[in-house]
């Protein structure tokens, strides 16, 4: 890859060294203990718990689940970018949002678009209606809809409200397992047996149980967004050509390439869609110039053959749900089968 369209983050650099990498250590598995990560890391626990102090007290951090979301019966990922002719305030949004449990995150975005939204439910019908729904209660606003269809998340994941996982068809033992898990995935047995009314054992048993069922890729970490990043989203429609695949490899480069421990990895979430747009990615960079030369032109520059035509713009505020903010591996993510 050309070095004009690699970018090293400033905001990341800045970040101390060992505060980065026990960010990735609860990125990767977020209910390590302590002396886990005191071990894996080869530091003093004292150290261990004021790193994870300052990333709860200056980053926000948040313990969390990365779901998996077919196993919970979820089976309609949509990503959808609104355009308003009039924009609504916060509040009408959210009043509007906040009737149903399908939307799962509702940002506002400076650019292309005015909001993005991401949905998912366990019937294609019941997404069906609130989708058309929503674009009337929309229409005074002169709405512009776009929606896509996830095919697969290739990297990151969407954190899931907890409305939603209060409706999962699953035991009510493992229901009330995973809204506790979800607000805090640090959660210890003793809390889990006290605030469920059962012995210890019984839910060291019950969690055990619930982690072979797979309605859990990993337990991770979100963040409060940081004031001093953009976080660019953007949308792609190509023409699909001969050596199409070629030029998908090149502008993977891109989505691979990150700095070594960071605190927050360069590309969160991508994902190929179906529907208005054929691509989706949430990225981290230290400004919008950056974001746009780095990410924009470059996929730009790829895809130059393909009359590749793009929607993109800078979240600024999150009024539904909440964004992952984590750090990982970002090359161990993107291994080749999930590209197949």
């Amino acid at each position: 890859m050309s070095e004009e369209y690699t970018v090293k983050s400033v905001f990341n650099e800045s970040q101390n060294l060992l505060l980065r990498r026990v960010a990735r250590a609860l990125s990767e598995d977020s209910r390590l203990s302590v002396s886990d990560i005191s071990k894996m890391l080869d530091i003093s626990r004292k150290t261990v718990s004021d790193k994870i102090k300052q990333l709860e007290t200056e980053m926000g951090a948040r313990y969390t689940i990365e779901f998996n979301e077919r196993a919970l019966g979820l089976v309609s990922p949509h990503l959808t970018l609104v355009k308003f002719e009039k924009k609504p305030t916060p509040d009408e949004l959210k009043g509007i949002f906040e009737k149903s449990d399908i939307p799962q995150i509702v940002a506002t975005v400076k650019g292309n678009y005015d909001l993005l939204i991401y949905s998912n439910y366990f019937s294609d019908f019941e997404y069906a209606k609130w989708d058309k729904k929503t674009r009337i209660a929309l229409s005074a606003y002169g709405a512009q809809w776009g929606t896509s269809e996830l095919v697969h998340k290739q990297l990151g994941f969407f954190p899931l409200r907890q409305e939603l996982i209060s409706k999962l068809d699953i035991k009510p033992q493992f229901k009330k397992m995973l809204e506790m898990l979800n607000e805090n995935a640090r959660v210890s047995f003793a809390e889990i047996s006290s605030k469920m009314g059962i012995h210890f054992n019984t839910a060291a048993y019950n969690f055990n149980r619930l982690m072979k069922k797979g309605y859990i890729n990993r337990f991770t970490l979100a963040m409060n967004k940081p004031k001093n990043v953009t976080l660019m989203t953007f949308f792609a429609r190509y023409s699909v050509k001969e050596a199409y695949e070629s030029a998908s490899a090149n502008a993977r480069k891109a989505f691979m390439d990150d700095d070594p421990d960071p605190l927050i990895s360069r590309y969160l979430i991508t994902a190929p869609l179906i529907g208005a747009y054929d691509f989706f990615t949430l990225g981290v960079f230290d400004s919008w110039d950056a974001a746009y030369k780095h990410d924009i032109l470059y996929h730009k520059k790829v895809f130059s053959d393909y009359n590749v035509h793009m929607a993109y713009g800078e979240i600024e505020d999150v009024l539904i749900g909440r964004l992952p903010i984590r750090s990982v591996d970002t090359k161990s993510e993107y291994n080749i089968l999930r590209w197949e």
